[in-house]
């Protein structure tokens, strides 16, 4: 799977599970290259969500929902990710 594919699937899941008003995500794993656990194929995404039913909630709690959401590419294709509501 290349970071095309990945940002398209994450962009899609979220959209269907949340209510957002609009979504970036950028590829940071470039940021990650020479560190050590980094993995060839696993990509470091920085997701930045406007949503107001996101900024009700709490942090712990928002981001629970977002990692549950993308629970599989998390364990497959995702190594890290940088969560921001606004």
């Amino acid at each position: 799977m290349d970071i095309n594919e990945i940002i398209a699937i994450v962009k899609k899941k979220l959209s269907d599970h949340l209510n957002i008003e609009s979504i970036n995500i950028e590829d940071k794993s470039f940021l990650h290259k020479n560190h050590k656990g980094n993995q060839e194929g696993k990509f470091h995404l920085k997701i930045i969500i406007f949503s107001e039913e996101l900024k009700k909630m709490n942090k712990i709690d928002s981001n629970k929902k977002i990692y549950k959401i993308l629970d599989k590419e998390l364990k497959e294709f995702i190594h890290s990710i940088q969560i921001l509501i606004n």
